[in-house]
């Protein structure tokens, strides 16, 4: 019996590392669920001081490729990622929707820039997206480095251009700044974003 069980294992973390094998996802960079951890500490500590929901918040690690799963839905009760996701980031001077910076994504405040910006965000007001499923919530920037997120238009939506499971070594199709998900992905965060009685955090980080 523990020799099933330790071959269980073995294999759960060799399929389950972010739904690809491992020896596929060390050729590119993995969520490192320590390291979000860590994140996730510190994001809790900012929603319970701010009165920010603090069953659950969004984190978009943008060090992993982006053909790997970097969005988490991380759940604050049971201190884990809840649900993963691919997520695109902005092209910056780059074609829009190619992946030429799938491993190296340039950050930017400025508007027009057509990157993304790092830091902590409140998810704002739903409303009508003429993208993916046709919703899209406000982004609001919190620090310096992402502050003119609402006035640069750069909100959370889905994109029906962003595949539904990892693509790598190729990468997700890239925004104009937005951090976009696949139309299957939204819906299923969509209903936790829309029911939370309280503002929810999205932390991007590198």
């Amino acid at each position: 019996m523990r020799l099933t069980f330790t071959v269980l294992i073995t294999l759960f973390f060799l399929y389950c590392n972010n739904g690809v094998p491992k020896e596929a996802a060390s050729k590119g960079e993995p969520l490192n669920i320590e390291s979000a951890r860590i994140k996730a500490k510190q994001a809790l500590d900012f929603c319970n001081r701010k009165e920010f929901n603090n069953d659950f918040c969004i984190l978009i690690d943008m060090s992993v490729h982006s053909g790997l799963k970097r969005m988490m839905v991380w759940d604050f009760k049971k201190d884990t990622v809840s649900l993963s996701f691919l997520v695109a980031h902005g092209c910056c001077g780059n074609p829009w929707s190619n992946d030429f910076s799938n491993d190296h994504p340039g950050f930017s405040n400025v508007e027009n820039s057509h990157c993304s910006s790092l830091g902590r965000f409140k998810i704002g007001e739903r409303s009508y997206s003429s993208w993916g499923v046709h919703v899209k919530y406000a982004l609001h920037g919190l620090d310096s480095t992402n502050s003119n997120a609402f006035k640069r238009f750069v909100v959370f939506h889905s994109w029906e251009a962003v595949p539904d499971q990892e693509v790598y070594p190729n990468g997700t199709p890239e925004t104009w700044g937005c951090p976009a998900v696949s139309n299957k992905s939204f819906e299923i965060i969509d209903p936790l974003l829309n029911a939370s009685l309280k503002p929810v955090l999205m932390w991007i980080y590198d």
